[in-house]
């Protein structure tokens, strides 16, 4: 029986992997939240953790009076989240949390000779050099999550040896897919937040809307499967049936399908290399009928060029792309700038911070930190 700590479990990533526990045969020792206090409260008593963290800690303070009469641990803050990522007694931790906070838990975890299951895109755009290095050193396995680099992931298990000459990453396109950048400029937090063929939280969505996601996925891969940023396509496809593929040196491509649903990308995480059953619906490839794949349009989604330019330098550039994102998405959310002000603003800080092309983990922090300084100016 595996022991799984889920970080994020209140989250879109984390209550579809309470979802599929059955499936998995595992025991739960750590759950994580930011303020959902209530949902984490039933989850708690239903799997029965060690230890459970509210990031928040007003709303650590109201947890640990909700579960006052069991004996789960209740932690809050950063301290709190590394420690249900490295104490808690866990084989594999599902980082499921969104955004930079992520990092230092994946790091402890990694140190302490956990597994990864990785739906913490941004662990590996700030600091992929340094995780992956990490990773390697321990022994320990990065088993990604997204639907995207799992797809990859399993179509990588028929290289037998043989290296990847070309990543093929799909994209739904998100909910502005053929408009224009000029048509873009009025767009709503309501119609960003309307993605097509996916739920997510509210960053991730609105990351898909301006193809900044994909290119943040562009940034994990290339550290994931150690291959050149040159040699990632973007594809557009809008059925979302194919989650991306892989070509060989021969020309031959393999490509993983399945329906747009999280849950298997998330399982086979938690029980590769072992396949169960999984209850997502089945793919009939009558009823998809047709598959569409298009070019994505770069002059209208400024994003995936700057993300194209980190991958390129590396160094701290995935830290000040990513800090800059998260700070502009957070002011487009709030009502405070425009949908195209995002890339704009991750722009400005990319060319206003100083490249540093080797990084430490300190050097990752301070480049995120600069970044969103600047956003938030």
């Amino acid at each position: 029986m595996k022991k799984i700590a889920i970080l994020g479990s209140t989250g879109s990533i984390g209550t579809q992997t309470v979802d599929i526990l059955p499936a998995v045969d595992a025991e739960v020792v750590a759950l994580t939240t930011n303020k959902r206090i209530n949902l984490l409260e039933e989850q708690a008593r239903r799997l029965h953790p060690k230890m459970v963290c509210a990031f928040d800690a007003d709303a650590a303070r109201d947890l640990k009076v909700k579960l006052a009469d069991t004996d789960i641990r209740v932690l809050t803050g950063m301290d709190g989240l590394t420690a249900c990522a490295a104490e808690s007694g866990a084989d594999i931790v599902v980082t499921a949390v969104v955004g930079m906070v992520g990092l230092l838990p994946t790091l402890a975890a990694i140190d302490a000779g956990k597994d990864i299951a990785l739906a913490n895109k941004e662990t590996l755009v700030c600091a992929g050099e340094l995780v992956m290095r990490a990773a390697r050193e321990k022994g320990v396995k990065i088993l990604p999550v997204d639907s995207e680099h799992s797809a990859i992931f399993q179509c990588a298990q028929a290289a037998q040896g043989n290296r990847l000459a070309k990543i093929i990453l799909t994209a739904s396109g998100g909910p502005f897919f053929g408009w224009t950048a000029e048509e873009m400029r009025g767009v709503t937090r309501e119609q960003a937040l309307a993605h097509p063929n996916w739920t997510m939280g509210a960053k991730i969505t609105i990351d898909s809307a301006t193809m900044m996601n994909k290119g943040l996925e562009l940034i994990e891969a290339m550290w994931l499967y150690d291959i050149d940023p040159a040699d990632i396509e973007i594809v557009i496809h809008r059925e979302s049936i194919v989650h991306s593929a892989v070509e060989f040196d021969d020309g031959a491509v393999i490509a993983q399908l399945g329906l747009p649903d999280m849950r298997l990308p998330i399982q086979y995480a938690l029980t590769w290399p072992a396949r169960v059953p999984c209850k997502v619906p089945r793919l009939s490839l009558t009823e998809a009928a047709k598959l569409t794949f298009y070019a994505p349009d770069e002059a209208a989604f400024p994003a995936l060029g700057l993300a194209r330019r980190a991958a390129a330098q590396k160094g701290d550039r995935g830290a000040v792309l990513n800090g800059a994102n998260e700070a502009a998405v957070g002011l487009f959310l709030a009502g405070q700038i425009g949908f195209t002000d995002i890339a704009a603003r991750v722009a400005q800080a990319m060319d206003a911070i100083p490249y540093q092309p080797a990084v430490t983990l300190e050097d990752v922090l301070a480049a995120d930190a600069e970044a969103r300084r600047l956003v938030l100016a």
